[in-house]
């Protein structure tokens, strides 16, 4: 039996990084347990909303409807965890065996996004901001809470 939708989820992401990007779009692709808000680090509205977050615009950022910030690999764990077809996933790596080694990954992947975007690049989105719906796996781990307004 399906787990009913319910909750919000914001995701904060990098804009200029067609990984990012299309990430976004393969999760706007995927069934989820939460409904989604998806909003570029840059905008006006993730800047009003959540510019007190010192990771803002550095970091992936997933954000609950109660103020919960989960910043790096434990945001993208909280992404995974929110998509039907990944959740298990999350709990597997979120784990104290996998959870290390998914975190190193995820650091990894993050800081070499856009080099890794070099490869993603294909003739339809020559200046990097891609709009192709293609389906990537992404890992992340570790849990990491921020509460805003406490100190980082």
């Amino acid at each position: 039996m399906a787990e009913p939708t319910t909750g919000r989820l914001t995701i904060i992401f990098d804009p200029s990084c067609p990984l990012c990007v299309r990430c976004r779009h393969w999760m706007e692709l995927q069934p989820a347990y939460v409904n989604f808000e998806f909003l570029a680090s840059t905008s006006a509205t993730a800047q009003k909303r959540y510019g007190d977050v010192p990771w803002l615009g550095d970091e992936l950022v997933v954000v609950n409807e109660h103020g919960e910030v989960w910043v790096g690999a434990a945001a993208f764990l909280v992404a995974l965890w929110a998509l039907r077809d990944w959740r298990s996933w999350s709990y597997r790596l979120s784990g104290t065996v996998f959870a290390p080694l998914a975190k190193r990954f995820f650091e990894s992947i993050s800081h070499k996004r856009h080099w890794i975007a070099g490869f993603l690049r294909h003739t339809e989105c020559p200046d990097g901001h891609c709009t192709a719906k293609t389906s990537l796996r992404a890992l992340s781990a570790v849990r990491t809470t921020y509460r805003r307004g406490a100190m980082p």
